[in-house]
């Protein structure tokens, strides 16, 4: 049951507001000054303070509920206050309202919006606590990981992102092949220089080759290697990455780029680890953790003829799934300070517009952007209209009081979170931030 704390010299008032209360399963504790009420507050757990103006016999300034005031925010910042005065013309009151006290009501009051005041306060509080919890228990969460693991400076807050992590560090130890998924530009080299770096191999070199930034016909000589004359130009003997990656870890980025005949090679490395250079008869031996990236759908590759099935089935022992950066939001802002440079920082409209943006480009555009910004800003803080982006047609607010928690449950319920928002009339970021909000677990 929640309490309320009443400070007021007035027996009466605190008896009628205890009678009051009582009948809406709401506790009370009362307190005749404020010396009084600030012990109490220190000795139990008080969920909202309703508190008087004056005190002291004939005075009608106002000092002293100012001066409590101020004590009760300095000791309890988040906690809700309510001014009651029979002064309605006291300006002290509506100065501590404007400085963050929850509410101004005179004496005597309506019963109603007292009880409508104080409960909206309570939901509120309740709430405010229950994210701040969330948000202490994940801080430490991230602070644990960070030190159990070698995340290579990796920066999220974002839960999604943290459960990628978390799976990333789990499998790092095993000597199994690892499938990296997810859209251009979310950073899943990032993640896999993460395995690496938590892996039995950590201290070998870790090699990285993009299959779609290279001709077709030159993927296999990349791979495997070259003798001299295999190829147009080939002069001398060259090492493949295989090679360079011996006793360490290959990065295979884009692998639903690898042509037909790669991917014959590749999965008779990974099952024997044996391989021929072009051009040579000559089987060489290494031994090489492959993790392999794309952003391609390798299920409908297989039913067009494109993939190999059985390399699809080699390669994808563990999947991680790395989400667009729309998708896990709560990174945004923090990879956006961590871009900026100049001494630059971001302003409240700059950061809104962050939040607000679809980013296609995910962490790669938000890079550029934030670099952009750096370079062209006049300013120290970065503004808005700096950052390039369109403006969002409509960014919805961050509360809505006709929106409640059953109205979100019941739309997650009937489809993923990209159909909910549109069924609630959101954008995907703002139904988020609504369930951070409210405590609604993200499936």
């Amino acid at each position: 049951m929640p309490t309320v704390l009443i400070i007021d010299d007035n027996a009466a008032v605190s008896m009628a507001l205890d009678v009051l209360f009582s009948l809406h399963d709401i506790a009370t504790l009362s307190a005749t000054s404020p010396e009084e009420g600030l012990a109490l507050l220190a000795s139990g757990d008080i969920d909202l303070v309703i508190c008087d103006m004056n005190f002291s016999a004939d005075t009608t300034s106002g000092d002293e509920g100012r001066a409590l005031f101020g004590a009760i925010r300095a000791r309890h910042p988040d906690l809700p206050v309510i001014l009651l005065t029979a002064w309605t013309h006291l300006d002290a009151a509506v100065d501590l309202v404007k400085l963050g006290a929850a509410d101004y009501l005179s004496k005597p009051w309506n019963d109603d919006r007292l009880v409508a005041t104080v409960r909206n306060l309570l939901e509120l509080g309740q709430a405010n606590r229950s994210l701040a919890r969330r948000s202490a228990r994940e801080r430490r969460e991230r602070s644990a990981l960070a030190q159990q693991y070698d995340l290579r400076g990796f920066i999220w807050q974002d839960p999604a992102t943290e459960r990628v992590l978390h799976l990333a560090c789990q499998v790092a130890r095993a000597d199994v092949a690892v499938l990296i998924t997810g859209p251009n530009g979310a950073g899943k080299e990032r993640i896999a220089d993460i395995i690496q770096a938590n892996s039995a191999v950590a201290t070998g070199p870790f090699v990285v080759l993009n299959c779609g930034a290279l001709p077709a016909d030159l993927i296999e000589a990349e791979l495997f290697g070259a003798d001299a004359g295999a190829y147009t130009g080939a002069t001398k003997g060259r090492d493949g990455k295989f090679e360079a990656a011996d006793g360490g870890t290959l990065f295979l980025d884009e692998i639903g780029n690898l042509p037909l005949a790669g991917q014959i090679k590749l999965l008779r490395v990974l099952e024997t680890g044996r391989f021929e250079r072009l051009g040579s008869n000559r089987e060489r031996q290494v031994k090489v953790r492959v993790i392999s990236a794309t952003n391609a759908d390798l299920p409908a590759m297989i039913r067009t003829g494109t993939f190999r099935e059985d390399l699809f089935y080699r390669l994808n022992v563990i999947e991680v799934r790395l989400p667009a950066l729309a998708e896990r939001a709560g990174d945004i802002l923090p990879l956006a300070n961590s871009f900026l440079t100049n001494g630059k920082t971001l302003g409240t409209a700059a950061q809104a517009q962050l939040a607000a943006h679809a980013w296609p480009g995910n962490v790669r555009e938000l890079k550029n952007v934030m670099a952009r910004a750096c370079l062209l800003a006049p300013g120290s803080e970065i503004g808005a209209g700096d950052l390039g982006l369109p403006a969002a047609a409509s960014v919805a607010p961050l509360f809505d009081p006709e929106l409640g928690r059953e109205d979100i449950e019941a739309a997650l319920a009937r489809g993923v979170v990209a159909q909910a928002a549109t069924d609630l009339g959101l954008s995907r970021q703002a139904l988020y931030r609504r369930m951070e909000r409210l405590g609604i677990a993200r499936a």
